[in-house]
């Protein structure tokens, strides 16, 4: 079944919600890739992007918590591969999170600790380093998505985009499994604001209607391969543009698109 796009609003990208609404929807995400091991399959994927890339430092846009970074370092690592350097960046930096991560995997993690615009990145950060979007695109209405891909393109070795679900709703039932674990013990994981994420979470029905809200219309939001494709149409034969998708459990399947420049005969 084909699903009409919709830019329906998500509490998490409306600038007057507090820090601790905005920070809960985030931080249990993160938390749900990694419990879930919803990212596992994007590892290999992933590996081949860079390799073709010819790089190993990676600027991360919209960063959230750190999770997809911080879940592909890992799991690279424990093929006993080195994993590539991440530079996490964010509109609205979480340096508290940013800092555990970079804790947990020093020297493969780092961060900008100022507010990045996806769609001017300054050159310092983004030249010579490849670019992930993950879980990130569907945020955007069609300008600002295709000024993201636009930037990306201008400023990096690849560019490399990924969602955890087509656009079909029922897909989201996948993530309750390690969803629900994780929003239920984010007020005590959580670096900050951890009274008032229980007060959301524990006390009123607040955050898991908000996390269910935002995760449905994210579902609504996620661009096809066809929307993509129109974006990056003006780079013409300058860069090759694969589409491809990856499982995880129970049944849920997820997209990759990426993007690297054409080598020149």
């Amino acid at each position: 079944m084909a699903f009409r796009r919709r830019q329906l609003f998500e509490f998490n990208d409306l600038s007057w919600m507090p820090r601790s609404v905005r920070d809960t929807v985030v931080e249990s995400l993160s938390r749900t890739l990694s419990w879930g091991r919803l990212l596992d399959n994007l590892v290999a994927p992933f590996e081949a992007f860079l390799e073709a890339a010819g790089t190993t430092e990676v600027l991360e846009i919209g960063s959230g918590a750190g999770g997809p970074a911080t879940i592909l370092a890992r799991e690279i690592a424990r093929k006993g591969k080195t994993p590539p350097r991440f530079t996490l960046t964010d509109l609205h930096p979480r340096a508290e999170a940013w800092e555990l991560a970079r804790a947990e995997m020093p020297g493969t993690i780092a961060f900008e600790a100022a507010p990045v615009d996806a769609t001017h990145v300054p050159a310092e950060l983004g030249d010579g380093r490849a670019r992930s979007i993950i879980n990130v695109l569907h945020h955007f209405p069609r300008e600002l998505a295709t000024s993201v891909l636009h930037d990306a393109v201008r400023g990096s070795r690849g560019v490399f985009v990924a969602e955890g679900f087509e656009r079909n709703p029922l897909m989201f039932a996948n993530f309750a499994i390690a969803g629900l674990p994780a929003l239920l013990m984010n007020p005590i994981l959580s670096p900050r604001d951890n009274l008032a994420k229980a007060a959301l979470t524990w006390l009123t029905p607040a955050a898991l209607a908000i996390s269910m809200w935002d995760g449905l219309v994210s579902t609504l939001r996620v661009w096809s391969e066809a929307d993509l494709r129109e974006m990056v149409a003006p780079f013409g034969g300058d860069w090759d543009w694969k589409y491809g998708t990856y499982e995880y459990p129970p049944f849920g399947k997820g997209y990759y698109f990426q993007g690297l420049p054409r080598r020149k005969a």
